[in-house]
């Protein structure tokens, strides 16, 4: 074999097998998929109608594992008794909690469990008056709608603005004290709220 006259070939041979290979800033490899972030946080400002009557308030809903609070609004008549006042607010919450989030929620990941219907009275003879009742016992509610429900309450004006709520359910269910934890905000499927037993009088 005439090794000198395969030399001038060479260069040609080299361009076209170079010519052969692939360019990673032309076509990109992809290997799938990145792996679903939720945002949890709203394109726009969510801005709430209000009106004359109207108290901003602050609900948890559920978004990416945790629980994340969104500006709402409940409306309460003017010369309200404070009693019959956190009767009102409590229920608005609970109504806001129930609602299906607006577009803008729903695209930025967040969800609700409480379920609709649910209703709210103030104590019975022998409760605390702070004590709150729900048309069906707490404890017969999911994890995220009790956790839902407690760290929306518990810092309202539904209730003494401790951190905590008195809730109980129907007839003879018993009082319990819960407390809305950064445990609880953070793993609410996965952690009980801490609660502690009430006495009536």
């Amino acid at each position: 074999m005439n090794i000198r006259r395969l030399l001038p070939a060479l260069p040609a041979l080299a361009l076209l097998l170079a010519g052969c290979g692939i360019r990673p800033t032309e076509v990109p490899t992809d290997f799938g998929a990145a792996p679903s972030r939720v945002p949890c946080s709203l394109s726009q400002p969510n801005v709430t109608t209000q009106s004359p009557r109207g108290v901003p308030v602050q609900v948890f809903l559920l978004c990416g594992s945790s629980l994340v609070t969104v500006d709402r609004t409940v409306r309460v008549p003017e010369n309200t008794a404070d009693a019959q006042r956190r009767v009102i607010v409590a229920q608005g919450l609970l109504d806001q909690l129930a609602a299906t989030p607006s577009a803008g929620e729903s695209a930025a990941g967040y969800t609700t469990h409480v379920p609709g219907g649910l209703t709210v009275t103030g104590p019975r003879p022998k409760d605390p008056e702070e004590t709150l009742r729900l048309s069906a016992a707490p404890g017969g509610l999911t994890p995220y709608a009790l956790a839902q429900i407690v760290c929306t309450l518990s810092d309202s004006a539904a209730t003494e603005g401790d951190g905590s709520v008195v809730l109980g359910g129907p007839d003879g269910t018993r009082l319990l004290r819960y407390q809305c934890s950064e445990e609880l905000r953070s793993r609410p499927g996965a952690t009980k709220p801490p609660s502690s037993q009430v006495t009536g009088d």
